[in-house]
């Protein structure tokens, strides 16, 4: 990439189907872009993404326009924030599971807030409790935090939501400066 290159953010979303992902790499690709970070997911039969894209100020308006014209994908461009920073503070992960039900996201993600918690990726589904009809929520997150976050308060207040969550929060070794 040139001294004349920018980060563009798409989100990606259509039915899901064999190829996607190869077309929307050959289109990168064909305007000598550079796939940098993704996350994608198949849900409910559609396909969602974002993905990170640099591309030289060149290409840039060609690769927009073509990235529109995909077929069955719905392409939403941005351009991303002109310095990219890794997040400051302590690295955690957090993994909970406990009876579905409505809100439970929620509640979740308003204690974290409440504790100035930053959520970096979260993935989340459900399954059949083992010998029960009931649903379980599942959910496992990659957390930014403070240096000095009470770790023990955030586990207390996020097991109070329910009796019946189970939560797991541990730390990484390293605090981001």
């Amino acid at each position: 990439m040139s001294q004349s290159s920018f980060h563009l953010i798409l989100t990606v979303i259509g039915d899901d189907r064999p190829g996607l992902v190869g077309e929307l790499s050959a289109v990168i690709s064909a305007h000598q872009g550079s796939w940098l970070e993704s996350s994608m997911a198949q849900l409910a039969g559609k396909f969602a993404g974002i993905v990170e894209v640099a591309v030289d100020e060149a290409h840039a308006d060609a690769l927009k326009l073509e990235l529109g014209q995909l077929t069955g994908l719905k392409v939403t461009i941005e351009t991303a924030a002109a310095q990219k920073s890794a997040p400051k503070g302590r690295r955690l992960k957090l993994a909970l599971v406990g009876h579905d039900r409505i809100g439970i996201v929620r509640e979740v993600s308003q204690v974290l807030a409440h504790h100035a918690v930053n959520v970096e990726s979260l993935e989340t589904h459900t399954s059949s409790a083992p010998m029960s009809a009931a649903v379980l929520f599942h959910a496992v997150a990659e957390l930014t935090a403070a240096p000095d976050l009470d770790v023990s308060a955030l586990t207390g207040e996020l097991e109070r939501i329910s009796n019946d969550l189970m939560v797991d929060i541990t730390l990484d070794e390293t605090i981001r400066a």
